[in-house]
């Protein structure tokens, strides 16, 4: 039985080859080059016709988004019999609905590109991690087949390893409440969050806290950590509360305008663990991150 082709755009070659080191699949091998007026230039090197084939590459920016489109385009029309095209990260989820007239809804026309893509015989496969709105799996169209894979393995067992009996699993403000919720049902602990009264457009005050924090671990769960302002707020109004030690688990950590930086100033936070979904886990390095890879997840997937 042929096994599945691995490839992957440039800047997730990182989590290819680390699912190649834990799955037993080929490699798919592209030559990329640049022409002079910045031009993409793409080659598929690996044969395949009538072949299983699984693109790994997250929409970090335009550029790659239409990385990932220009590849998979042509896996398909040099006879793929399947594509399943794995996102680690789907951006566009900040406009994921128009709140003003005239405001184009990225998210939905990104999805739309994507079921573009021509159909191949067994069918093309997405599949996305943790995404920031559980909305954006129904923008796609036509027989796209979906596949939203959930971290809560990686978070349930590093909450458990790093924090003490009996933390308090908690999220930075009530728009996650479900979610760090049935997190702490299934480990038997309690979960708080924080209530928010915003002050401007851009300023917030946290007012109060859902549970006893008190002289206990809190265990904070974002699904993604940009600039780190609401994570850091919510860490001192817990730590406020009496909280022991706070740690924070993130899915998408893209840590902008030197967010870990930030964090670790604060001084409230011991460790912030995240996965390896963005690339941007691969060029920071401070003590007090953590990264967790989802590549044993995306191995298990494809099985």
């Amino acid at each position: 039985m042929n096994k599945k082709i691995i490839f992957s755009i440039q800047s997730y070659c990182y989590l290819r080859d680390r699912v190649l080191m834990l799955g037993d699949f080929d490699k798919g091998e592209i030559e990329v080059k640049q022409f002079p007026d910045g031009e993409r230039y793409q080659r598929i090197l690996t044969d395949v016709y009538e072949r299983d084939v699984v693109l790994i590459g997250g929409t970090i920016s335009d550029s790659d988004t239409l990385e990932i489109y220009d590849l998979a385009y042509a896996l398909i029309k040099y006879g793929a019999k399947s594509i399943f095209i794995v996102f680690p990260y789907f951006g566009y989820s900040t406009m994921e609905r128009a709140i003003k007239k005239g405001e184009v809804v990225t998210a939905k026309s990104r999805a739309v590109m994507f079921s573009s893509l021509p159909r191949t015989s067994q069918g093309n496969h997405f599949m996305f991690f943790d995404l920031h709105s559980e909305g954006i799996p129904h923008y796609f169209e036509g027989q796209v087949l979906i596949n939203h894979v959930y971290c809560k393995s990686i978070v349930t067992r590093v909450a458990q390893e790093l924090a003490s009996k009996d933390f308090v699993m908690a999220c930075t403000d009530a728009g996650r409440a479900k979610w760090v919720e049935s997190l702490a049902n299934d480990m038997g602990v309690n979960a708080a969050f924080v209530f928010k009264r915003r002050i401007s457009g851009e300023e917030t005050e946290v007012t109060s806290i859902s549970a006893d924090v008190e002289g206990k671990d809190v265990v904070i769960y974002d699904d993604m950590i940009r600039t780190g302002g609401s994570l850091i707020s919510a860490a001192k109004a817990y730590k406020d509360a009496g909280a022991n030690k706070i740690f924070t688990i993130t899915t998408h950590g893209l840590f902008t305008n030197d967010a870990l930086q930030k964090i670790q100033d604060s001084g409230v936070i011991e460790k912030v663990i995240a996965t390896d979904t963005h690339v941007n886990c691969n060029s920071i390095d401070l003590d007090i991150l953590r990264i967790e890879t989802v590549a044993d997840l995306i191995v298990e997937e494809l099985k």
